[in-house]
């Protein structure tokens, strides 16, 4: 019989922020969680740039942002105690990263026993009209109970 839990949206706030040392380096921020969505904020830094003659922020900051976004939404539709990971990602790369304070929402396409999908838009938080980069990503779902 599967267990109908809520997640605990603190708690895998916590996790993305503080647990995982890459996100802790980058300084991510989730700064809003419901059920299928997440957004989050990245403080700009000159360290994240990855073009300077152009200058715009490296790829992989902004694939980074975009993809943890995307973990997290999956993770408010799923079990405390199961976990996700990334099997595919797709970036969008639309504009140059802007030297500016990033946010990412993403949205729980489809979430099923085994895997889930979501949308993410990437943009400067002065300018959430403009779409910086847009990902489509597919998570591995492994359920704590095998009747998930």
């Amino acid at each position: 019989m599967k267990r109908a839990m809520t997640p605990d949206f603190e708690t895998v706030a916590r996790f993305m922020e503080a647990q995982i040392p890459y996100n802790r380096h980058l300084g991510l921020k989730v700064v809003r969680l419901e059920a299928g969505f997440c957004r989050m904020e990245l403080p700009f830094r000159r360290e994240f740039i990855g073009d300077p003659w152009r200058p715009a922020l490296h790829g992989g900051v902004l694939s980074a942002l975009i993809d943890t976004c995307g973990g997290a939404a999956v993770w408010t539709e799923i079990d405390d105690e199961d976990r996700a990971s990334t099997v595919d990602l797709r970036v969008d790369y639309l504009r140059p990263g802007p030297l500016k304070d990033l946010a990412c929402e993403a949205r729980v396409v489809r979430i099923g026993n085994r895997v889930g999908v979501t949308d993410m838009a990437l943009f400067a938080i002065d300018q959430p009209e403009v779409i910086v980069a847009a990902g489509k990503g597919v998570y591995n779902i492994r359920r704590a109970t095998p009747d998930g």
